[in-house]
């Protein structure tokens, strides 16, 4: 799925780079930290990044269907939700990341072969072999390389929110069910439809006893993302490897193993995502339970309660 090259073209930095065994001190370290790979390595923080911001709503999305299905009053579509969810939780999560993605590349590739290339009556199951048709193959071994990194990525994208979207399902189910019945109920009385108490009473409250959750998830999500390694592409720990080991003089910046340089930079990028990911969950958790009968919501209720105090007090 992963391909040798980004979808960018890194370019020479400082002019005076263009003879690295000529230059020393301070002026190699900038031209080896501005080479070709590191532009490389710097771009797949980003691909980091992206993976995030792209599986976090499919994880919500598959969350939400998995809840609903098991709260469901058809029972096949119940047994459904509960068959997923008990399946992904019950499976190692690297089997699912190593499955799904090659799962549905052959699916996609057979399904291509079927119908554009009827013709061919071989299967497509040939001793350990998976072969298709040269049109079926997906993508196409003319695409440009950045369309051979778009496709896998999407394809690690759809891997982690099938598992990270079961744990988002349970819940989410758990924290449907401990809103309490009698506001519920109590909104019915009130002339509420079922919809209206869904998305009035029902939904606003369920966030106030998944975001705890949910969190959580998130940071694992985050801690996940060096398993992009594993599906073929070139993530911050694919990189951090690559141009930390070893360099002898037959490279153009030679240097000792800084391997544990590398994973340091790495260490901290990770420390200061999940710390802002805190800071945000903890302001969202405070916006989510104010008025709510639980302790963060009386702590921000006290706290819009003393904020008039404190203004007249600098006043």
């Amino acid at each position: 799925m992963g391909g040798t090259n980004r979808p960018f073209h890194p370019v020479l930095m400082f002019e005076f780079c263009a003879d690295p065994k000529a230059i020393d001190g301070l002026k190699w370290m900038a031209c080896y930290l501005t080479t070709p790979k590191h532009q490389q390595f710097y771009f797949s923080f980003l691909i980091v990044l992206a993976l995030i911001a792209g599986t976090a709503p499919l994880v919500m999305l598959l969350g939400f269907c998995g809840a609903f299905m098991r709260r469901s009053a058809i029972l096949p579509i119940k047994w459904l939700g509960h068959i997923y969810t008990s399946m992904v939780r019950g499976v190692p999560d690297i089997v699912f990341f190593l499955f799904v993605p090659i799962a549905m590349d052959q699916a996609f590739e057979y399904t291509r072969h079927r119908i554009l290339c009827p013709e061919v009556t071989e299967p497509v199951y040939r001793g350990n072999d998976f072969v298709v048709c040269t049109a079926a193959k997906l993508p196409l071994s003319s695409s440009p390389q950045w369309v051979h990194e778009t496709y896998g990525f999407i394809l690690a994208m759809i891997a982690f929110a099938v598992v990270f979207g079961a744990f988002a399902a349970n819940t989410i189910d758990g924290a449907l069910r401990a809103v309490p019945k009698a506001q519920l109920e109590t909104a019915r009385a009130y002339g509420m439809s079922e919809r209206q108490t869904f998305w009035r009473i029902h939904l606003p409250q369920m966030w106030t006893f998944a975001l705890p959750g949910l969190s959580n998830l998130w940071m694992v999500l985050v801690k996940s993302t060096p398993l992009l390694f594993l599906l073929g592409i070139e993530d911050i720990v694919y990189w951090a490897r690559e141009l930390g080991g070893t360099k002898t003089s037959f490279f153009e910046y030679p240097h000792p193993d800084w391997r544990a340089w590398y994973f340091l930079s790495l260490l901290i990028f990770y420390l200061l995502l999940t710390w802002v990911s805190e800071k945000a969950f903890a302001a969202l958790t405070r916006r989510v339970s104010r008025g709510m009968a639980t302790q963060g919501g009386k702590d921000a209720t006290a706290g819009n309660a003393a904020e008039p105090e404190i203004a007249g007090a600098r006043l």
